[in-house]
């Protein structure tokens, strides 16, 4: 049976395609991938608000990312610098003028020194009326309220990430949303309905979410990550704080001997 079926097919005519199928085949559309600046230029005013939105919202966080990048480089360098003068075993008056010299900004570490030690050269000074005990809670809360500025100074502009990657997904849900209520207003009113008709409209929808989740995700992992450097240097603060209270302690006690 088999023998006789390859018979039968190698002698069936062979026909050639005619031209016009040939053309047709030969300039057939090859498809292309997704314009999504197309569909961003195209979008239904709803939509393309929700995308200005989420847009400049990403260039924001951004910007906040790299530049708190920036200050916590920057202040780990300044603790790592600080902390090895300072247990170096050098004079601390010398540190304090060094903290104090003119048109020099100083910050973390050396900024809650120098408080604590202007504060205490100062309440030394009248040693006749202030006893060592009032010496030292008087630099303490003067270190106390300058760890207090310097920790809120690394949180600053952190709010900014929380809101944007806590809110960021919603405000593309709710462009997605106007996508998709467009489309099918579109489709109701559209006799011919097709897939071609409604195709764009939940395209443009769905780009409004993606643009909500690559907004959120970033913030939400650098505000994390900052949340968890703030802490850290909180605590380094912290302990500097209490190690240099024991340090004037030591030095009160000796000013009454």
């Amino acid at each position: 049976m088999l023998a006789e079926f390859m018979l039968l097919l190698s002698a069936a005519p062979v026909q050639a395609l005619p031209p016009d199928a040939v053309a047709a085949v030969a300039t057939a559309p090859v498809a292309s991938g997704i314009d999504y600046i197309d569909l961003v230029r195209h979008a239904s005013w709803p939509v393309f608000v929700v995308m200005v939105l989420l847009l400049v919202a990403s260039v924001m966080s951004w910007f906040v990312i790299f530049r708190k990048m920036g200050v916590f480089s920057r202040a780990n360098r300044e603790a790592e610098e600080f902390e090895g003068r300072f247990w170096s075993g050098g004079d601390l008056n010398a540190l304090y003028r060094t903290a104090t010299e003119r048109n020099r900004v100083v910050g973390g570490l050396e900024a809650i020194f120098e408080a604590g030690f202007r504060e205490f050269t100062r309440l030394r000074q009248q040693h006749r009326t202030i006893d060592a005990r009032s010496q030292l809670e008087g630099a303490q809360r003067a270190m106390r309220a300058t760890l207090a500025r310097e920790v809120d100074a690394l949180e600053h502009n952190l709010e900014l990430l929380a809101n944007v990657g806590s809110t960021a997904p919603y405000v593309g849900l709710v462009g997605t949303v106007f996508g998709i209520m467009i489309s099918f207003h579109g489709l109701a009113q559209n006799k011919q309905a097709t897939i071609a008709t409604v195709a764009p409209g939940i395209s443009e929808a769905l780009v409004a979410t993606a643009m909500g989740l690559f907004a959120a995700i970033p913030a939400v992992w650098a505000y994390n990550r900052f949340a968890t450097r703030v802490e850290r240097l909180s605590v380094r603060y912290e302990s500097f704080a209490e190690e240099f209270s024991s340090i004037l302690q030591r030095q009160s006690h000796l000013d009454e001997a």
